[in-house]
């Protein structure tokens, strides 16, 4: 049987010399081209088992080539290289059916490897290709791992596989299930995002599901849930960990019936959205401490997606910087460009708000300052009594009031300048005793005397504490 032969379309003549002997010492026959011209006579003609081909080349660019390939040889496999690492190229080299995207520079182990699969794969098992429908950039950025999201995100869009995202606050959690949404197959439907933070604990099944007229004291009207509301969208469940239990439970039933009812109601009703869902928090802890549903996690789970925070990622900030400079420019905010010294100053920040942070500092000092180009001595105030990363790699360790102090940010930065829902002082008690109590319980293995020891609490107050707060007592414990 003969070797398989691989077209290369690159106008890097090192690129295709590097190809074409890793691919020949692989055993596949290799035949290379500068320019689009070449490549598409090729196809034409019938040649070649698979093409590798760069984005921009002289003649033609090579996204452009993929519609042609597909309608003239649909079992002809392309993988797509390119150095315009954004989420832009890898959504359009998926829409228009290219088997893989690889940004440069890449690994020759993983090409070799991507080659053999796509050549051992069967003809019906490409993925059909549809047309970008926006050409916007929700996400920035391109380092590593931004690109891994990318080509996470170019693969599943067009799925209805429920993903969890997870990350600190500020990374950009949401962004990534819009740009799941908004590139997929169910862009035509309704994006709806609830903060299982922001809801106070009674009224979240209400939220989700919605309720019938008089179902409680107060139902004067029939309400539709957020389920209802993201009808043939996407419904996306921001900080999962925050979910109650009652609600978990009503969740998974709806992961695995794909039917919910309403508060108060009777007729079932079928849920026709996706689920993308999200948590700042580790929710393998909170699964030890009996505080999240083991089986409801791996409900979620089916595809994780981590955002790294920005400290991992500082060769992006330039971008970041441009994409959030321009931004100000389309709100009305002055043109305003920073020193090579002071962005180099950015990148030695630890950014405990993530990208969020530098988006409100770039604002706040595009607005306040009037110099038309920003130095380090600006960044320098701005950045005064804060820590700098660790040469090494390592990190500070954390304390608890800044650790508190950093989840709190959440309520306040994510209602776009409103005030947080009333009552805010009693959650953010519940959300720090629930853990406290459960650790301590776990410590003392269920002995609520130690416990109540531990805590400086008297009995009857942890009682009535595990009571109110829902915590699951060892059987045995006294």
């Amino acid at each position: 049987m003969s070797a398989a032969t691989v077209l290369i379309a690159d106008d890097d003549h090192g690129i295709r010399t590097v190809l074409t002997q890793a691919l020949g010492r692989a055993g596949y026959d290799v035949r290379t081209t500068g320019n689009a011209a070449t490549l598409w006579r090729w196809v034409s003609d019938g040649d070649g088992d698979l093409v590798i081909t760069d984005v921009i080349m002289p003649d033609e660019n090579g996204l452009d080539l993929l519609p042609r390939i597909r309608k003239l040889r649909p079992d002809l496999r392309v993988i797509v290289m390119s150095a315009q690492n954004t989420l832009l190229t890898a959504v359009k080299a998926a829409e228009r059916g290219a088997f893989e995207y690889l940004p440069k520079p890449f690994d020759l182990g993983e090409l070799v490897n991507v080659v053999n699969r796509a050549l051992a794969m069967k003809p019906h098992e490409q993925a059909p290709a549809n047309d970008v429908a926006t050409e916007r950039l929700p996400i920035v950025g391109r380092s590593p791992a931004m690109q891994d999201i990318y080509r996470a995100v170019a693969r599943l869009m067009n799925t209805d596989l429920t993903v969890m995202i997870t990350g600190e606050s500020g990374t950009g959690k949401e962004l990534v299930a819009r740009a799941l949404h908004d590139f997929g197959r169910r862009r035509g439907g309704p994006f709806v995002a609830v903060n299982m933070a922001a809801i106070p604990r009674e009224l979240i099944e209400s939220e989700l599901f919605g309720h019938e007229k008089g179902s409680f004291t107060g139902a004067v009207q029939r309400v539709t849930g957020r389920f209802e509301q993201a009808e043939g969208g996407t419904l996306f469940l921001d900080e999962i960990g925050d979910m109650p239990p009652e609600a978990q439970t009503r969740l998974l039933r709806v992961l695995q019936d794909g039917r919910y009812t309403s508060v108060g109601g009777r007729t079932p009703i079928k849920a026709n959205v996706r689920i993308v869902a999200a948590t700042h928090r580790d929710l393998t802890q909170l699964i030890k401490l009996g505080m999240f549903r083991e089986d409801l996690y791996y409900r979620l789970n089916v595809v994780p997606i981590r955002i790294p925070p920005l400290r991992q990622r500082l060769e992006d900030i330039p971008e970041l910087i441009s994409h959030f400079l321009a931004q100000g420019i389309g709100e009305g905010l002055p043109a305003k460009a920073f020193e090579p010294a002071a962005i180099e100053r950015l990148k030695t920040h630890r950014w405990p708000g993530n990208v969020r942070e530098l988006e409100n500092m770039m604002k706040r000092m595009v607005a306040l300052y009037n110099e038309p180009v920003i130095g380090v001595d600006v960044i320098e105030m701005e950045l005064a009594g804060t820590t700098p990363v660790q040469t090494d790699g390592t990190e500070e360790p954390a304390t608890l009031s800044g650790t508190i102090e950093k989840h709190l940010r959440e309520y306040f930065d994510g209602h776009n300048g409103a005030l947080p829902p009333r009552g805010l002082y009693d959650r953010v008690l519940r959300e720090l005793e629930r853990p406290l109590i459960t650790l301590t319980l776990l410590a003392t293995r269920g002995n609520q005397v130690k416990a109540a020891e531990v805590l400086g609490l008297n009995r009857n107050t942890l009682r009535k504490k595990i009571r109110e707060l829902d915590i699951g007592v060892m059987r045995g414990a006294k």
